[in-house]
């Protein structure tokens, strides 16, 4: 049987790299790290004719082989060493037919390498309304290679790219560039030094270090008195390698590309004249947020019902199911009530990453992000702040590492100390639930509250992100200028197939995360909250009994089986004249003992629960750190779920939900049992408005999250900057909070 073939899927941003590779390897595909760097790694299987499979890698988008990212080493790093386990057999390169000129770029220097190149020119489907004709075959004549003329969206080519690949090794691997023309006498000096090796290979490994950073993975080693060229004469030599390349690709294109200007205008100029208008697009895109803030409320309530009631039926089966002991107060109290904390969560981080998606494929994406940089120069961040910024409403980590693109220092390190505030995905299972709590549900001018209290909240926090790039641009002093040149993509319908690949891989990434953090702590803090080591904890029945007999049950109790009782009085009585049939008095006096005696013993059951959990480890744990919370309007036990999520922000409602789950006897849902808590200071609801304000604004502008200062130390070389981070966020969230409660209470 023959080995998979190795493939290398490459191309510029925005080419529809990804809906190639989505339509190739379909759902039989993974997404990692490259090992040893923060960088994704997406790869999958395809199965072409004959039987054959193929293995697709597809690589970080990249201009050319002249890096200037770290996803661009990434590409060139793997080109340049044969060696590597995922070095391709042959190199599939994808362009848009409406940029076939800057994208030929690419494909020439990966030819040149003589790796066996195929080119795959995309969106087809876009060539009569834009006025464009391709003479193919003259096209595969002058570039010697074979090219496949596709469409993702009509799921067209896709065979024929199929087809070249499986038959790779009939593919030319000739250099379509003399690259030697630009420096003979240098070019000669390297081929006498290096008689084994490949030319235009040692001209890329000695040029990386240019633009970004040297290679370090290639076997080719460049001695280091060989420098005979200054880096400013290389870049010189560079740009002359790019224009003999254009002048190469212009000369084909003149011949074998034709574009009907008048075909080609139209809609696109009309759009962007709206959407990037300076004051009506800033309006498009936040009445476009509102609609999609609002849309995760309004859709997402009732999967969220089903999913929180059938954890609490779980929940209750387990229990009622398995032998009462350790092992079923694990499973019920524990695994089942901590991971329900986040379950519940997903229809609206998936309506969220649904949308994002949609705004991306459209290509509106874009036109916010040249939105966002008008808007931000003045408060001296770089342009290329934006991406980091808009990208750390899914995650803090991505968006830190995209600040590579950043060649300033200082600018860079800016944005990665102001990145944390912009309001993530791990955010939003916080602010749902506490905004459920304490935001009535009304609505303004169509729109709900909940839906424009989540809207501000993720306002301001890109609102602090803002002023504290202002602040920190003051104090730093930065010095030079940076341009933002970013491609704006031709607007399109969004691909459904890339779109459920995008919203199923971000979920799936956000609960498996999410969920291996939240199970562990399920564990330990269901470990800690059912067992202790005083007499309090020992003695919690006999304790409870007899202070029910002297005192009565607490406020809480009372009110609640007072409640209870007159409600199924007058259910029962209901009953009785709907049915028009008789009962006597004592009947009905018997049937409300009963339910009387039911109440009771819940009551008992729930206090017994109580006094157990403040007595045991975490109780310890929680009284120990109330004094610190308690002006926020806190308890113990909002104390130990704000220290917990300190390891990533969602833990905070895993940990609420497994310590209100804890010996509890009530088949309720989380946010049942959540809203019936009662402070037992102010004798009032726990979650009120005071407090739920002052909890949404500390989740707004704290440092929750371990692993984005872990990705910060990383990028800036020093713990210096994430315990800075920590502290002052954390100070920041807590004054801000501190002062919210007790304006509020």
């Amino acid at each position: 049987m023959s080995k998979q073939i190795k493939v290398a899927l490459i191309g510029n941003p925005n080419t529809g790299k990804t809906s190639v590779f989505n339509q190739l390897t379909g759902l039989k595909q993974k997404v990692g790290n490259y090992p040893g760097i923060t960088v994704e790694k997406k790869e999958g299987v395809c199965k072409l004719p004959r039987g054959v499979k193929a293995h697709i890698l597809d690589l970080p988008g990249t201009y050319s082989l002249n890096t200037t990212s770290l996803d661009e080493s990434v590409a060139v790093e793997l080109l340049l060493n044969k060696n590597d386990k995922d070095y391709p057999d042959v190199a599939v390169v994808i362009s848009d037919v409406e940029n076939l000129k800057r994208n030929l770029l690419l494909f020439t220097q990966i030819k040149d390498l003589k790796i066996p190149t195929i080119l795959v020119i995309n969106m087809a489907d876009r060539m009569s309304r834009t006025g464009i004709s391709l003479d193919i075959d003259l096209l595969e004549e002058k570039l010697d290679t074979k090219i496949a003329l596709v469409s993702t969206r009509k799921g067209t080519g896709i065979e024929r790219i199929k087809e070249l690949i499986a038959d790779y090794k009939n593919l030319s691997v000739g250099p379509v560039i003399d690259t030697t023309v630009i420096a003979p006498a240098y070019f000669n000096k390297l081929r006498d030094t290096f008689p084994k090796e490949d030319l235009y290979k040692l001209w890329l490994v000695i040029t990386q270090d240019v633009n970004f950073m040297p290679i370090e993975k290639t076997p080719i080693k460049i001695p280091s008195d060989f420098a005979t060229k200054s880096k400013p004469e290389l870049k010189r030599l560079q740009q002359k390698e790019t224009i003999l390349r254009y002048q190469f690709i212009n000369g084909i294109l003149k011949q074998a590309y034709k574009v009907d200007i008048n075909a080609a205008k139209g809609l696109r100029a009309s759009l962007d004249k709206i959407l990037t208008h300076k004051v009506f697009g800033y309006l498009i895109f936040f009445v476009i947020l509102l609609t999609i803030f609002q849309a995760i409320y309004d859709w997402s309530s009732y999967p969220m019902d089903f999913i929180d009631e059938s954890f609490a039926a779980a929940s209750e089966w387990v229990k009622d199911t398995l032998p009462p002991g350790v092992f079923t107060d694990l499973i019920a109290e524990g695994i089942l009530a901590g991971i329900g904390g986040v379950i519940i969560f997903i229809p609206q981080i998936a309506f969220l990453f649904l949308f994002i998606a949609l705004l991306e494929e459209s290509g509106y994406m874009s036109r916010v992000v040249f939105l966002m940089d008008r808007l931000m120069r003045p408060f001296g961040l770089s342009g290329k702040s934006v991406v980091p910024l808009i990208s750390g409403t899914a995650c803090a980590i991505p968006a830190i590492m995209a600040t590579r693109t950043i060649e300033n220092w200082k600018e860079r390190l800016i944005t990665i100390l102001v990145t944390p505030f912009t309001t993530c995905s791990a955010r939003l299972p916080v602010y749902l639930i506490i905004i459920a709590l304490v935001i009535p549900e009304g609505r303004f001018l169509g729109l709900s509250y909940q839906a424009l209290t989540l809207m501000f909240l993720y306002l301001i926090g890109f609102g602090a992100a803002i002023v504290s790039a202002m602040i920190l641009n003051k104090i730093m002093k930065i010095k030079g200028k940076s341009f933002f040149v970013m491609e704006m993509p031709n607007y399109k319908l969004p691909l459904l197939k890339n779109v459920v690949y995008t919203v199923w891989e971000k979920t799936k990434s956000f609960v498996l995360g999410a969920g291996k953090i939240i199970l562990a702590f399920s564990i330990i803090l269901w470990f800690m909250g059912s067992n202790g080591y005083a007499d309090d904890f020992e003695n919690a029945e006999t304790i409870v009994e007899n202070r029910i007999k002297t005192e009565g049950f607490t406020d809480y109790n009372n009110n609640n089986i007072a409640k209870n009782l007159t409600a199924y009085k007058a259910a029962l009585q209901d009953s009785i004249q709907q049915n028009t049939y008789a009962i006597t008095p004592q009947a009905l006096q018997d049937s409300l003992s009963l339910k009387k005696e039911v109440l009771f013993e819940k009551a008992k059951n729930q206090e017994i629960a109580g006094h157990k959990l403040e007595n045991s480890y975490m109780g310890y744990m929680g009284k120990a750190i109330e004094p610190i919370v308690r002006p926020l309007g806190y308890d113990w036990k909002i104390g130990i779920a704000v220290l917990t999520s300190f390891a990533a922000r969602e833990v905070f409602v895993g940990t609420l939900a497994t310590i209100y789950s804890v010996g509890s006897d009530e088949e309720e849902t989380i946010k049942n049992r959540m809203g019936a808590e009662i402070d037992s200071v102010t004798k009032r609801p726990l979650f009120n408005l005071a407090s739920g304000i002052s909890l949404l604004l500390f989740y707004a502008f704290a440092m929750q999250c371990m692993s984005t200062l872990a990705i910060v130390k990383r990028e800036t070389g020093t713990w210096k900057w994430p315990a800075a981070q920590l502290v002052f966020m954390s100070l920041f969230a807590y004054i801000v909070a501190l002062i919210a409660y007790q304006l509020l209470k």
